[in-house]
């Protein structure tokens, strides 16, 4: 009998046609989140899960699915699995990094200049007929060329950023754990700082930090004081970073002068009031949205699929000691 995958929404055809050569496959019908029931219920008796950051895969679904072998995450992030409880069932868990460092490093800068120049505003001023002709004072923004950007977080995206504003001859700074070298600090034409510096002098500040306890809620109230009333905060990374209920607040108070989110605290709500505000560029969580990049992250994640069904080490495992 074929191995039987359950794929918990629909993906890129081209995964699925990969997985269909040598598996039977489930496609969850449904262009939405499953509850937790559903799915306990999905993954009864498959050899395969191919989930969703949007699924919360823990121990509950684990023992649900007993003949699991291999569990498939469509994206590079993983706060979803509970790896542990995986690797204690020896079940391998894999992601598709790499594949959409540039994507989502576009997706930043689009937010950055969108929030910069008040795109969005303008775009709903001009709809709306209020656009009597050009004007002096008419929605001015804010020069991005030869400003600071701060990084925080300074992995394949963050490291795509700086690459990017390199281009509009901006003074890149960064923070993170564990600093470069220093020939990758010049050949990349950037310079750490602690994280109190990064807040103080930079002019816009884009967040590249996986979601762990230490960096949840990273950005708050004393963050967000310590920043310049100018600056501009772009989140692409995972909503928690930001205590958004006190983003409001900054953004209203005007503590700081605008933002661009693609990811929420809870989404897909949003904190009250973050919706009324002119000055933030709203995004749903599209950081990976191109048809190039999804179509690879689905290819990807069902090579990693396809590899455990084989026997095989699969090229993107979160806990090889599995095979050990």
């Amino acid at each position: 009998m074929k191995p039987v995958v359950f794929v918990t929404r629909r993906i890129p055809e081209s995964g699925i046609d990969m997985l269909r050569e040598t598996c039977e496959v489930v496609v969850n019908g449904e262009d939405r989140v499953l509850s937790k029931e559903e799915l306990i219920e999905g993954v009864k008796g498959k050899d395969a899960l191919l989930c969703l950051l949007t699924d919360k895969i823990d121990a509950e679904v684990m023992d649900a699915g007993k003949s699991l072998k291999v569990i498939a995450n469509y994206a590079v992030g993983f706060d979803n699995i509970d790896v542990e409880a995986a690797t204690s069932r020896k079940i391998p868990v894999t992601n598709t990094p790499g594949v959409l460092t540039e994507t989502t490093a576009d997706l930043a800068w689009a937010l950055l200049m969108s929030a910069a120049r008040r795109i969005v505003e303008g775009d709903r001023f001009t709809r709306e007929g209020k656009y009597k002709g050009w004007s002096p004072m008419l929605l001015l923004g804010r020069d991005v060329y030869g400003k600071t950007l701060g990084i925080v977080g300074f992995g394949r995206i963050g490291e795509a950023m700086a690459r990017r504003a390199n281009g509009f001859s901006m003074q890149v700074i960064y923070y993170d754990e564990n600093r470069r070298s220093p020939e990758e600090e010049e050949r990349l034409g950037v310079r750490y700082v602690s994280f109190p510096e990064l807040l103080a002098q930079s002019d816009f500040i884009s967040v590249h930090v996986p979601l762990m306890e230490k960096t949840y809620h990273m950005f708050g109230p004393a963050e967000f004081a310590a920043m310049k009333k100018t600056a501009i905060l772009i989140n692409t990374a995972r909503g928690p970073v930001i205590d958004e209920a006190a983003l409001v607040e900054a953004l209203r108070k005007g503590d700081i002068a605008g933002a661009g989110l693609d990811v929420y605290e809870d989404e897909p709500l949003l904190k009250p009031g973050l919706a009324d505000l002119d000055n933030v560029v709203l995004a749903p969580h599209i950081g990976s949205a191109s048809v190039e990049t999804r179509t690879k992250m689905a290819t990807m994640a069902a090579q990693n699929v396809l590899a455990v069904l084989r026997g095989e080490v699969p090229p993107n495992i979160l806990n090889r000691e599995v095979f050990d």
